[in-house]
């Protein structure tokens, strides 16, 4: 069986039985009862994933469902994410444990209209570049319903981490994030 160390699944993707609880414990503030673990192995240096991570400004930009996140302070954050139904969830999130270049860990806040907690860590992966794991807990609004709607409007945070962490990839090796989207002037072009 493959070590944790080398292996570059989440442990909520193991064949372990424990594992699922040991991703929970890994949490430092578990908040939710839905877990979600994705990873992606990037061709760039921890460091330089970790720093752009840190900056939370950033992640609107690899997110596609979050509207916005303002920054409070160094620790606390506020995020407006797209919910099903064109409307929209707020939660303010805290850091409740870091270590430089290696692991953010966070927990929203009391009265989050999503209540959730997660970790995302950087690992290196020799030539490969840095596995970048996301492992999250939330409660989904209205409990399983909630969910499945979630799903079929493509909101669910198990559809969202894999995407956003593919959107990361693309920007952090290419510089962008790829787009099925025709920009004004193809489609000017086009109509000439």
């Amino acid at each position: 069986m493959a070590d944790q160390q080398t292996d570059d699944a989440p442990l909520t993707a193991s064949k372990r039985s424990e594992a699922v609880d040991e991703a929970t414990e890994a949490l430092i503030e578990p908040k939710g009862d839905a877990l979600v673990g994705r990873a992606v192995t990037i061709n760039r240096p921890r460091s330089e994933l970790y720093a752009y991570w840190r900056d939370f400004s950033n992640l609107a930009t690899v997110m596609e469902n979050v509207e916005r996140i303002d920054i409070l302070d160094e620790r606390r954050s506020h995020w407006v994410v797209k919910a099903p139904g064109g409307r929209t969830v707020e939660w303010t999130a805290a850091i409740t444990e870091e270590q430089e270049g290696r692991m953010i860990a966070w927990a929203s806040e009391e009265g989050a209209e999503v209540p959730n907690s997660g970790r995302v860590d950087f690992r290196d992966a020799g030539a490969r570049g840095t596995v970048v794991t996301a492992t999250i807990l939330y409660d989904p609004p209205a409990g399983t319903i909630g969910k499945l709607i979630a799903k079929l409007f493509q909101r669910e945070p198990g559809i969202q981490a894999r995407r956003d962490l593919r959107r990361f990839k693309q920007l952090m090796e290419t510089g962008e994030i790829a787009t099925g989207a025709r920009n004004r002037a193809e489609l000017e072009k086009e109509q000439n």
